[in-house]
């Protein structure tokens, strides 16, 4: 009887006891089965983030790969223009190898140029036009003032504009200061485009690089040009305050 009693005392504490301790491994199993699957989740997020790493890393190789590959067509487009400028204004400032016509050229002698009509610009024209001034009047860019300078004599040649592009070229490449190429291109304006309005500052500008390069008696005559072919124009005055100044 007292050992029946005893058991019926000491079975649920047994069982209890047996209860508890399923629960905990219970409670174990599920914290390591989350943990798992945390681990888990990690570590397909982390695979995920590599994934878009190598696809942004790919991206920006193909982007740079572009640049590169737009930067050298640009390099050659504006080596390909220069030379292209270098030449014109060699052959314009070489004496012709053939007979010399009976009529005065307007850039080497006093009288003045006849004027011709030029192409007007249309409205993309002008914008490009205005985009370039600005460039160099109000932000100072003049790298990209030359290429954009460049790419605009080459798809709008022979115009009004035109004409100011290559003396606006010359004006950069003074502030720069690369005086041989602002040389050649107020070479261009001054004596291809000589009955053209930019042609006196031209002309003038071309006497002050002259002057910079050391070429005083070059510089002279180009200031003395100014104030013959074209006495009425504004550089005709300055010419004349540079003459008087003593400086060549």
């Amino acid at each position: 009887m007292r050992h029946t009693l005893m058991a019926t005392v000491l079975l649920p504490f047994a069982f209890g006891q047996a209860g508890a301790a399923l629960a905990q491994s219970a409670q174990d199993v599920q914290r390591n089965t989350n943990s798992n699957q945390a681990t888990a989740e990690l570590f397909y997020m982390i695979q995920q983030l590599q994934g878009e790493v190598r696809r942004l890393q790919g991206e920006v190789e193909e982007q740079r790969h572009l640049i590169n590959r737009l930067q050298e067509q640009g390099r050659d487009r504006y080596i390909d223009l220069d030379q292209r400028i270098l030449d014109l204004s060699e052959k314009l400032a070489s004496p012709p190898a053939t007979e010399p016509s009976t009529g005065p050229n307007p850039a080497n002698s006093g009288s003045a140029p006849a004027v011709r009509e030029y192409r007007q610009p249309g409205a993309a024209e002008r914008k490009a036009y205005e985009q370039i001034q600005d460039l160099i009047r109000n932000q100072k860019k003049y790298d990209e003032a030359i290429s954009r300078i460049y790419e605009f004599i080459d798809k709008y040649p022979e115009g009004d504009l035109t004409v100011n592009a290559y003396y606006w070229l010359g004006e950069v490449y003074l502030v720069k200061p690369q005086l041989e190429q602002a040389k050649q291109a107020f070479t261009i304006v001054a004596t291809r485009f000589a009955d053209h309005r930019k042609a006196p500052d031209a002309l003038y500008k071309l006497g002050v690089t002259h002057d910079r390069l050391g070429e005083k008696a070059e510089a002279q005559r180009r200031m003395k040009m100014v104030i013959e072919n074209y006495p009425a124009s504004s550089a005709a005055e300055l010419a004349k305050k540079y003459l008087a100044s003593g400086n060549i």
